[in-house]
């Protein structure tokens, strides 16, 4: 089925579409957020659902009054929500933790052995690794080098478990996940994929890819309300060391001894986030109601016109990791010649009410195999519209062929408009709070 687009609508109804933030020059206009990558505004039905349970809000388990019992059920069912939106197999367990780098940290104490990772990876995913024992596969030119490298990798000696991004943050190219499943298997190896930037935008099937453990964050699956997942087999999560010592992860405590849970409660030590695990099963129910083929094809009419329009504009060249990436969720990264990224993401938003971002994005050795000091990000999520993708083309646009109106200086490293006219807290002088909170 080939979806219909209207470019003049979102998909669904993010929290802030119509916000309104002040310029530089003066006045107002409606911010066009392109910063889904790093964090996703809320969906209507999230904050709905955090509303209706706020006035039940209690700790949970072992309370046996009625805001207990409500609570304790919303959070247990918010397990069932999220395997059920990652088609997760029985063997499969939910843990609630902080965020994506919470979930790779907890995975990281249980592994037992040595674990393969390509040099592309957000820093979450590849530094956890090191202290039990890592191997790095350097990207190649093709997807398909890549790919024979990390094979190549498996088969020299034993390792316990390939770590692969499901679609990078950098560029939002997506790798063949189900194809690397197979590889670690037959290789006598297991396969954790980080998920945080592909699961907003593509049905991920956990039977049907094989992949053993996933993780993601609330916060960029329209849920930011401080939690994360991680989802995997059993064996590994009930065998490893509890990631935090503390009530609720035990089942007997004496003096010199200790009984552990099993997982999922072995690795949820502490009085949990029902809130956020209210929250992120809030948003797999949404995005699961979302047909995936109109998805799809909604982000990708987007970012083809976005990537048309910049390559268009004389000094802009994309960034992409390999030559030969079949697939890209709504990420596009680009440089400008001669002007540096942070100055050009200043500018945007002081002047067009763009958001942005610029740097290394957490992804150092990516950047530096690219040869890039910085690069910008736009990306693209349920709320962009393709009024916003003209917008930033144009805001580029004026960019190159007459320069900023305003003035830029880098403090500590982070570029400003000087003078900086906008108000920057909800505590600002009377008049100016109301174009800050909508």
């Amino acid at each position: 089925m080939t979806a219909v687009i209207d470019p003049t609508c979102a998909i669904a109804a993010v929290s802030g579409a119509d916000l309104q933030v002040p310029l530089v020059q003066g006045g107002t206009s409606s911010y066009a957020n392109f910063d889904y990558a790093a964090s996703a505004p809320a969906l209507k039905q999230v904050t709905d659902r955090i509303s209706q349970l706020l006035p039940f809000y209690a700790s949970v388990h072992r309370g046996a009054g009625y805001a207990s019992r409500i609570s304790t059920e919303c959070y247990e069912a918010s397990r069932g929500s999220v395997a059920r939106f990652l088609d997760a197999d029985d063997d499969q367990v939910v843990v609630f933790t902080r965020n994506t780098t919470d979930s790779l940290n907890l995975l990281a104490g249980c592994v037992p052995g040595e674990t393969v990772v390509l040099d592309i990876e957000h820093h979450a995913n590849f530094l956890p690794w090191t202290k039990y024992g890592r191997r790095v596969v350097r990207a190649a030119a093709t997807v398909e080098e890549t790919i024979q490298r990390v094979v190549a990798e498996l088969c020299s000696k034993p390792a316990a478990l390939l770590a692969v991004t499901g679609a990078s943050n950098v560029t939002g190219e997506v790798l063949p996940l189900e194809r690397l499943a197979t590889i670690a298997h037959l290789c006598g190896a297991r396969i954790l994929v980080d998920a945080a930037q592909l699961a907003p935008h593509r049905r991920i099937s956990l039977r049907e890819t094989g992949i053993d453990y996933l993780a993601f964050s609330g916060h960029k699956l329209y849920a930011p309300f401080g939690s994360g997942v991680l989802v995997g087999r059993r064996d590994w999560l009930d065998a490893g060391e509890p990631y935090l010592a503390g009530g609720g992860a035990v089942r007997e405590v004496g003096v010199t001894s200790v009984e552990w849970a099993c997982a999922p409660q072995r690795h949820e030590a502490g009085s949990p986030n029902v809130l956020g695990a209210a929250a992120i099963a809030a948003a797999c129910d949404a995005l699961a109601a979302i047909d995936p083929d109109e998805l799809v094809a909604h982000e990708r009419f987007l970012a083809d016109r976005l990537r048309a329009g910049l390559t268009a504009i004389p000094g802009v060249e994309l960034v992409n990791i390999w030559s030969d990436s079949p697939d890209c969720v709504g990420i596009v990264a680009f440089t400008i010649a001669d002007i540096v990224p942070g100055k050009v993401a200043a500018y945007l938003s002081a002047e067009h009410a763009i958001g942005v971002r610029d740097g290394r994005f957490c992804a150092h050795p990516l950047l530096a195999s690219l040869g890039l000091d910085a690069a910008l990000r736009a990306s693209i999520g349920l709320g962009t519209t393709a009024a916003d993708v003209d917008r930033l083309i144009s805001a580029v646009t004026t960019l190159v062929t007459h320069g900023p109106t305003w003035n830029y200086a880098a403090t500590n490293g982070h570029w400003n408009p000087t003078p900086e006219t906008r108000p920057l807290s909800a505590s600002s002088p009377e008049g100016a709070a109301p174009c800050l909170i909508g």
